[in-house]
C-alpha cells in the first residue's frame, strides 16, 4: 500500500460555472403585494345586480311587515280605548304622529329623487347642447345652471360674472366653458376635499384595524358618505334611497369598466411609493384602498356634476391621493 504524502488536488471540469454573488436568486418580498382587496369586494357586493326574484321577495317582505305591524297597531289602541280612554287616546296622537312623520319621510325621499332626476337631465342636456353646437340650447343649459345655483348664497359671485361676461359670448362651446369655469370651479374643489378626506379615512382604517371584514365597513360607509356629499355639493341632495342608488350607479360603472381592478401604473406607483408598503402589508392595502376610494370620488364627480369636463381639467386619482396622504403615510424622495 502506498502513502501518499503532499496535499490533494481536486481538478475542476472545464465547462464549471464558479457561483458569485451575482448569480444568486434575489430574496422574495416578506409580503406579498397590495391588492385593495376591502374596496374591491366593496365594489362587488353593492354594484351586484339584483335579482327579480329577490326584488319581488323583498317586496312581499316588506308590505307583509308593515300589514302586520298596522293590524297590530290596530289592536292596540282599540283594545286600549275599550280599557281605558286616556291611554287610547294617547296610543291614537301618537300613531297619527309616526305617520305624519312617515309621509314626510317619504316626500323628501321623493323629492331627492326628483333631484337627483333634475340634475341628471341637465347633465344629458350639457352633452347634447356640446355635440350638436346649438347656441340656443346651450343658453339654456346655462339658465338652468343658473337657477339650480340660485339659493347659494357662495356662489352669488360666480354666478354674476356669468351673467356679465355671457352676454359677449356666441359660441356654444364658448359659453358652455365659461359657465363651466366660473360654477363647476369652486364646487370641484369642495367635491375633492371630500375625496380626500374619505380616501384618508380608508387608508387609515385599512392600516390600522385588524378586524376582519373591519376594512370593508369602513370602505362602504366612507364611499356611501362621500358620494352623498358629492351630490349635495353639485347640487343633488340625495335622501337614504337616492344615496343607495347612486352609489350603485357609480360603483357598477368602476365595476363594468374594470377601474377597480389594481394592476396599472397609477395605482403602482401609488403604492410603490411609500417604504412603508415594503414593510408592512397592512400599510400597503391602506394605500391601495384610499387610492381606490379616490377613483370612486372622481368616477362620482363624473356622475352628479352638471356639466362634463372639457374646460376644466378632470381630477387626477395620484394627485389627490398623494394631497390626501401626504401627512399619514411617508413618501419616498422620488415622488
Amino acid at each position: 500500500m502506498v502513502t501518499r504524502r503532499g496535499p490533494i488536488l481536486i481538478e475542476e471540469e472545464a465547462d464549471a460555472v464558479r457561483a458569485g454573488p451575482a448569480e444568486a436568486p434575489p430574496v422574495p418580498d416578506a409580503a406579498p403585494a397590495a391588492s385593495g382587496q376591502a374596496m374591491r369586494t366593496m365594489a362587488a357586493l353593492a354594484a351586484r345586480p339584483p335579482s327579480r326574484l329577490g326584488r319581488w321577495f323583498r317586496r312581499a317582505l316588506g308590505t307583509l311587515f308593515v300589514f302586520v305591524l298596522s293590524v297590530a297597531t290596530w289592536s292596540a289602541v282599540t283594545a286600549l280605548l275599550a280599557a281605558n280612554p286616556l291611554l287610547g287616546w294617547i296610543a291614537t296622537v301618537l300613531v297619527g304622529a309616526v305617520l305624519v312623520l312617515s309621509v314626510a319621510l317619504a316626500l323628501r325621499e321623493l323629492s331627492a329623487l326628483a333631484r337627483l332626476k333634475r340634475v341628471g337631465d341637465l347633465q344629458a342636456a350639457a352633452g347634447a347642447a356640446l355635440a350638436s353646437a346649438d347656441l340656443e340650447a346651450a343658453r339654456g343649459v346655462v339658465d338652468r345652471i343658473d337657477a339650480l345655483y340660485a339659493r347659494r348664497a357662495p356662489l352669488d359671485w360666480h354666478r354674476a360674472r356669468l351673467a356679465e361676461r355671457r352676454g359677449d359670448l356666441f359660441d356654444a362651446d364658448a359659453l358652455m366653458g365659461l359657465a363651466e369655469s366660473e360654477m363647476m370651479r369652486p364646487l370641484d374643489m369642495a367635491a375633492r376635499a371630500e375625496i380626500e378626506a374619505a380616501a384618508r379615512q380608508v387608508a387609515a382604517v385599512t392600516a390600522i384595524v385588524p378586524l376582519a371584514l373591519a376594512d370593508v365597513a369602513a370602505a362602504l360607509v366612507s364611499n356611501l358618505r362621500m358620494i352623498r356629499r358629492i351630490a349635495e355639493i353639485y347640487g343633488g341632495r340625495a335622501g337614504t334611497l337616492g344615496a343607495w342608488r347612486l352609489t350603485r350607479a357609480v360603483l357598477t360603472h368602476l365595476v363594468a369598466t374594470g377601474a377597480v381592478a389594481v394592476g396599472d401604473d397609477l395605482i403602482g406607483s401609488v403604492a410603490g411609493g411609500s417604504m412603508l408598503t415594503k414593510i408592512s402589508r397592512r400599510f400597503g392595502e391602506g394605500i391601495v384602498n384610499g387610492a381606490l376610494t379616490a377613483r370612486v370620488g372622481v368616477a362620482a364627480m363624473e356622475v352628479c356634476r352638471p356639466l362634463p369636463f372639457v374646460v376644466e381639467p378632470k381630477p387626477q386619482v395620484h394627485r389627490i391621493i398623494g394631497r390626501a396622504l401626504s401627512g399619514v403615510f411617508p413618501q419616498s424622495r422620488g415622488d
